[in-house]
């Protein structure tokens, strides 16, 4: 009977098997039970640093990097969404090597393991996010809750940008490990293009033209104005965030389709 029941089951439901099981060996991958306070610790405690020290240098030299919002607020705005990205981007890049040996499987294949990823790492920095927020709010921070669901809609978005863009990341993996060396240095790039350590007011319009192309400061801009409506954000277009998002899905599906056979049967 049971063996009959697996047999209708249809190919959604065993993809959602698929990847809740890949989510769980994820976990204890990455959380396992010798090092999983730590690594769950680790989680807050690095975004926490940079965040000190940022706060620790731009004190100390007293330049106002973030007007009409408190800096640290802004820092847990911007440094907190970007790990989630670059994250699922660098961890991408293994994600063929990491579970090859799972996709002798049939049910297995390489988008499962990409989406398990990037649900943990929604998940993991979604709960880091609100854990930060709870601490500002209770240390007295001034945090609005007037636009939760812009905020909610940007965390979302964000995640399905970062998976197509895992997904492009996964194939440059796949196909050459030399390219991919290089993709540490695209993520850095876009690291001090995305206005996570300054406001984007700061710059001259001569050079914020360029860092605009840039898609992420446009989601983060207005994860700032959701929490602090004093923060403006005339220079950022949501459209553009979304209209990018779509593009890197596309091109990520596409690329991923093109790569899938050769993937799964990589020895």
């Amino acid at each position: 009977m049971n063996l009959a029941t697996k047999r209708r089951r249809s190919s959604w439901q065993i993809q959602v098997a698929t990847v809740r099981a890949l989510f769980f060996r994820e976990l204890l991958t990455r959380f396992g039970t010798d090092q999983f306070r730590l690594g769950y610790i680790w989680a807050v405690l690095s975004p926490g640093l940079q965040i000190l020290l940022m706060v620790v240098i731009f004190t100390v030299i007293k330049v106002r990097v973030a007007p009409y919002m408190d800096y640290v607020l802004f820092l847990v705005a911007g440094i907190v969404p970007w790990m989630l990205f670059s994250s699922s981007a660098t961890r991408a890049l293994g994600a063929v090597e990491a579970n090859k040996g799972l996709f002798n499987y049939r049910p297995v294949l390489p988008i499962d393991a990409i989406i398990a990823r990037t649900i943990l790492e929604g998940i993991l920095y979604f709960v880091v996010f609100l854990i930060f927020l709870a601490g500002l709010w209770w240390l007295g921070y001034e945090i609005s809750v007037s636009h939760v669901p812009l905020l909610l809609l940007s965390w979302l978005l964000l995640w399905l940008f970062s998976f197509g863009f895992s997904l492009i990341m996964m194939v440059v993996g796949h196909w050459s490990a030399e390219v991919a060396r290089f993709v540490s240095i695209l993520i850095r790039i876009m690291y001090f293009t995305s206005g996570i350590l300054y406001s984007l007011h700061v710059l001259p319009k001569e050079y914020l033209v360029y860092v605009l192309w840039n898609p992420v400061p446009h989601v983060i801009e207005y994860m700032r104005h959701a929490l602090a409506p004093t923060y403006l954000i005339d220079h950022v277009s949501y459209s553009y965030f979304m209209q990018s998002t779509l593009v890197v899905l596309f091109v990520g599906l596409l690329m991923y389709r093109g790569a899938e056979r050769s993937m799964v049967t990589t020895k």
